[in-house]
């Protein structure tokens, strides 16, 4: 019994001389937080969004005959009235002198029957020729006057058409590039270019019927012609290259009805563009606000845990203690996140440093850079 008592405090021994001494504890984790902001949020939506000119004009020339020359440059600003194309107006000015040699013809012969009827007026009432010769010298002379009258219309018929040999501009804008080539024989089916207003221009988006029916008010008093007195008023252009264009829009219209193939109705707004930068064809987004939450909770996105449908956030509560919460999210708003239920004011979120924290484990905070809003 003693040498098994010896060897059992030996083993004693050898055990506590061999255990290694426990290490220090690891201190919480770092992590960012971020306040529960309360505020009003404007809610925007965006939309794609092609640019037009505000008046595109079709040049067409109004009368047939050979281009003989152009007399603008192509992607040039035009003035309304200036002359664009030149068609030949030898025919036409040949046709203008045919007609003033007719006129000239019926007058002369207007002249005569007024002379007829002053003849024969004097004879006829001293019973010297029969009455009916001088009605039908009356006759003669109004007949002569209504051609005549045709005749003058005929002159000025062909001097308009000479002039449109001259095609103008019907408006200022920029000119495109011509699709009439010198030589070419043209007629009033000819499209020559195409004019396009750009000071102010057009962004057409399209709006689903849901969405129209919340902006109905205020699109159906600008249809009036009176201020809106609703949201959505302004409205912004996101450019192809992602930037907001520095100028903001105001809705200018309508279309008459829901497209029956696509659901959706067809909105234009209006832009200054005083510097041309715009220009028909172009693609971009338009931003609008559609609403305003009053007092709504903010987060930033990126303390909202999602699991398959579901939202948690991770809440600092009392000793820096942790704890996981389910809440309820609305509409992202920048890179923030409203929450429409789970939280309160003033509460505070943990917004990096997630993957080190348990339920009920203790952390290190310190505050979360905020985030600069988009433009």
């Amino acid at each position: 019994m003693k040498l098994l008592f010896a060897i059992a405090v030996l083993c004693l021994l050898l055990t506590a001389g061999c255990a290694k001494p426990a290490g220090p504890a690891l201190p919480p984790p770092l992590v960012d937080v971020a306040p529960v902001v309360q505020k009003d949020v404007p809610i925007t939506r965006e939309w794609v969004a092609n640019v037009d000119g505000f008046v595109n004009a079709q040049i067409q020339p109004q009368v047939s005959g050979y281009l003989l020359r152009q007399t603008y440059r192509e992607g040039s600003f035009v003035k309304q009235g200036q002359v664009l194309f030149e068609i030949d107006p030898k025919p036409l000015q040949v046709a203008l002198e045919q007609a003033q040699g007719q006129l000239a013809q019926a007058k002369a012969q207007l002249v005569k029957a007024q002379q007829d009827v002053d003849r024969d007026r004097p004879l006829a009432e001293a019973r010297a020729i029969a009455q009916s010769q001088l009605d039908g010298d009356v006759q003669v002379l109004q007949a002569q006057r209504a051609i005549v009258e045709a005749q003058q219309a005929q002159v000025e018929l062909a001097r308009i058409n000479l002039s449109y040999t001259k095609v103008r501009s019907l408006i200022d804008g920029v000119a495109g590039i011509a699709s009439g080539q010198i030589g070419n024989l043209v007629g009033p089916t000819t499209v020559l270019t195409t004019v396009s207003q750009v000071e102010p221009i057009k962004v057409y988006f399209a709006l689903g019927e849901n969405e129209y029916l919340r902006a109905a008010q205020p699109i159906s008093e600008i249809a009036r012609g009176v201020t809106a007195t609703g949201e959505p008023r302004n409205v912004q252009l996101v450019l192809g290259n992602g930037t907001l264009y520095d100028q903001p829009g105001k809705l200018y219209l309508a279309d008459r009805q829901v497209d029956p193939q696509t659901g959706t109705m067809r909105i234009a707004a209006v832009f200054p563009n005083p510097h041309g930068l715009l220009r028909p064809g172009q693609f971009g987004r338009i931003r609008m606000q559609v609403q305003i939450l009053p007092k709504a909770l903010l987060i930033p996105q990126a303390a909202v845990i999602e699991l398959q449908g579901s939202y948690q956030v991770a809440v600092l509560g009392a000793d820096n203690k942790v704890e996981i919460r389910p809440v309820k999210v609305g509409p992202r708003v920048d890179a923030d996140w409203v929450i429409s239920d789970g939280l309160k004011t003033g509460e505070k979120v943990i917004v990096q440093g997630l993957q080190r924290v348990r339920p009920g484990g203790i952390v290190q905070p310190k505050p979360y850079p905020a985030a600069a809003p988009k433009n």
